[in-house]
């Protein structure tokens, strides 16, 4: 039996909170699994920004990435790594780049789910260039804005094509608060969006793999209170449509950690906004939610490490668009099961609930044990420290635990399910 080990890096920008207790929670499970003869131990680093040869060897197996999206050193070297060293990484880098939330919209749309009426118009302005007055003079087209808005219907959303954080998305009553968002919008592309109004439940399901967390979403409430802290809000058959909805989006485009918002409306669920392929993960707008996400985080990189699970490389449509060629009419829920089937398979979800039962039997007592830690409570306080005003981070810092103990009473490590 050769002693073989296996290297997770971490990728990160301002992240402070889940990088530290992932490592924590790692160091104390003192992992050496018995895998294909071998003796398989883990380690943890986290992955520095600098010069290097496209030559040479990247020395980790798994790479969770929360930087490539911005951070455009980080973005090819991940590219790099997975061509060159077959290192495994959350997430597709190729996928992430070039899905905006325009695409992600016509790909769903393509599969049958029922994304509201969306417009794509063009900017107000435009960068200046020497091709730019010829170009509009010739090909650009006149339009009424009063027209476009009554044809997506008021209230409606405009957001730009490409989406993040929130920017620029701003809810629109009528034609003349249409224009005056419009004739601000700068360079902005944007989408006019049907509003899903009035609607019974607003959601964000997170997904990492195959595991998935359904979370009441409010975004009129301040960032850390925007996740709620509600439990059993929805029904079963629900929580599985919106579910079977994320590892849909998910599978498809080769996320394994996105997250999907979407809107309950007479029993549909309508996907809103689901191109979120680097999740919030920080414990202050998290919080109750936070362990589990830091966990499912742990569990999917040690299986992909131990198991030394390849890249999918090629997205591969066509088994999702062959289930709606076969029988167009199939109805969404029938639609949406078959389509997380083919996701199921695609992130190991059996073999992945295997691994977990035979390796990581003891996970949920090291993750209790350090989740009501003091060095858990600090990782919180650094995380709050360096967002928040001094006079108010014993206050926030008490919140944010309080939450994560409501966790740990209410749920806990040992109701997690692969």
């Amino acid at each position: 039996m050769a002693d073989q080990v296996r290297r997770i890096g971490l990728s990160l920008g301002a992240d402070l909170c889940w990088p530290l207790w992932f490592e924590q929670v790692l160091d104390k499970l003192d992992l050496s699994l018995p895998i294909d003869g071998d003796s398989v131990r883990f380690e943890v680093e986290r992955v520095t920004i600098e010069p290097y040869d496209l030559n040479q060897e990247t020395n980790y197996d798994v790479v969770l990435d929360r930087l490539s999206h911005w951070m455009m050193t980080s973005r090819e070297w991940v590219k790099k790594a997975i061509l060159m060293d077959g290192v495994y990484v959350l997430n597709n880098p190729w996928s992430f780049q070039s899905m905006e939330k325009h695409t992600s919209y016509c790909a769903m749309m393509r599969l049958g789910l029922p994304v509201p009426k969306t417009l794509m118009v063009p900017p107000k302005d435009h960068e200046p260039s020497d091709d730019l007055r010829p170009t509009l003079e010739r090909y650009a087209q006149m339009f009424d804005l009063g027209d476009l808005g009554r044809k997506v219907g008021f209230p409606l959303f405009i957001k730009p094509y490409d989406g993040g954080a929130w920017r620029g998305v701003t809810r629109i009553a009528d034609e003349s608060q249409l224009q005056e968002s419009y004739d601000k919008s700068g360079q902005l592309v944007l989408h006019f969006q049907e509003a899903v109004e009035p609607f019974e439940h607003f959601v964000r399901c997170v997904g990492m793999g195959p595991q998935l967390r359904v979370m009441r979403y409010d975004p009129s409430k301040p960032h850390h209170d925007r996740y709620q802290v509600t439990r059993n809000f929805v029904s079963d058959e629900e929580s599985r449509l919106i579910q079977d909805m994320t590892l849909t989006i998910n599978g498809f485009f080769g996320w394994e950690f996105n997250s999907c918002e979407a809107l309950l409306r007479e029993g549909t669920w309508h996907p809103i906004d689901y191109a979120n392929a680097c999740p919030d993960s920080q414990v202050t707008s998290l919080h109750y939610h936070f362990p589990w996400l830091v966990l499912a985080k742990l569990r999917w990189a040690l299986y992909c490490a131990a198991t030394k699970r390849s890249m999918r490389l090629n997205l591969d449509w066509q088994p999702y668009f062959d289930v709606v060629d076969a029988e167009p009419d199939l109805p969404l829920k029938e639609r949406l099961s078959r389509f997380a089937d083919i996701t199921r398979q695609r992130f190991d979800a059996e073999p992945f609930a295997e691994f977990c039962e035979e390796h990581l039997g003891h996970l949920p007592e090291v993750a209790r044990e350090f989740v009501s830690s003091d060095a858990a409570r600090d990782a919180i306080r650094q995380k709050v420290a360096s967002l928040f005003p001094e006079h108010e981070v014993d206050e926030y810092t008490e919140l944010f635990c309080g939450r994560v103990a409501s966790w740990l009473a209410e749920e806990g490590p040992e109701k997690m399910e692969p």
